[in-house]
């Protein structure tokens, strides 16, 4: 403990390793602890070119720092999580001509295939137009457990 009192830019460093390996680990990159790994980090290195002195400047600054950070990463952070397109074009199912067993509009409906109902809805491409029951569709994408159809 003598050491990092000695070396309080060490402590910092410490810390934010600390920070960094639970934030990968556990939180998988979800941010809080990624912005005071980061704000650790910088006033380790503050500290160590003797721009910061004293242990009520380097919480100031980490406080600062985290505020800083997240306000500076948190769009783009939150916009590459968001990236991933849930729609699943893979499926053997999909260019499938199937019979809409309601009518399906851009929230709900039911198409049936291999006797069982499944739950529906336009695909974007639809424009719109909803699809009246007893009527053929094509499945063109599936969200989820959703299957999304146009008219034929």
């Amino acid at each position: 403990m003598e050491y990092f009192l000695e070396n309080p830019a060490h402590l910092w460093y410490l810390i934010a390793g600390i920070s960094f390996v639970i934030e990968l680990s556990i939180m998988g990159l979800s941010g809080p602890l990624l912005f005071f790994a980061i704000a650790s980090l910088t006033t380790g290195i503050l500290v160590n070119v003797g721009f910061i002195d004293g242990w009520q400047s380097e919480l100031l600054t980490v406080g600062l720092l985290t505020a800083v950070v997240a306000a500076i990463l948190w769009k783009p952070l939150k916009s590459l999580q968001n990236t991933k397109d849930k729609t699943d074009n893979s499926s053997d199912m999909v260019g499938l001509s199937v019979l809409a067993s309601t009518e399906i509009n851009a929230t709900s409906g039911t198409i049936r295939y291999s006797g069982i109902d499944w739950q529906a809805r336009l695909a974007e491409e639809a424009n719109g137009k909803s699809i009246s029951a007893e009527s053929q569709c094509q499945i063109v994408a599936i969200t989820g457990n959703i299957m999304l159809v146009k008219m034929l």
